[in-house]
């Protein structure tokens, strides 16, 4: 069997969000978005050639292999470079506060 993996860990969905794990007792959400596509369509001939797709969007609904695929490139997501933008829920947070 392979290395063990934190399944509490947050899990990206195909709408560029991602939650935290239920119970986890974390109060910070992290927003995944895919940006630009990074695939090298001249690869095979030695050269070097992005086609200028600027955001991943899903082609098929939230949970489908569909939604895998960008319908501005029709490449997988993988190829979008990845930004993860942490987002603090701090309403709660007493730390800081004179009394």
């Amino acid at each position: 069997m392979g290395p063990q993996q934190d399944r509490s860990a947050a899990k990206p969905y195909a709408n560029g969000t991602a939650a935290t794990a239920p119970g986890s007792g974390r109060k910070e959400n992290k927003v995944v978005r895919y940006k630009e596509c990074q695939r090298n369509h001249a690869a095979s001939i030695g050269g070097h050639a992005v086609d200028g797709c600027r955001e991943f969007m899903a082609s098929g609904a939230e949970g489908t292999a569909a939604a895998l695929l960008c319908a501005a490139c029709a490449c997988h997501r993988s190829f979008h470079r990845r930004e993860v933008e942490a987002e603090c829920d701090c309403s709660s947070d007493n730390s800081g506060v004179a009394r």
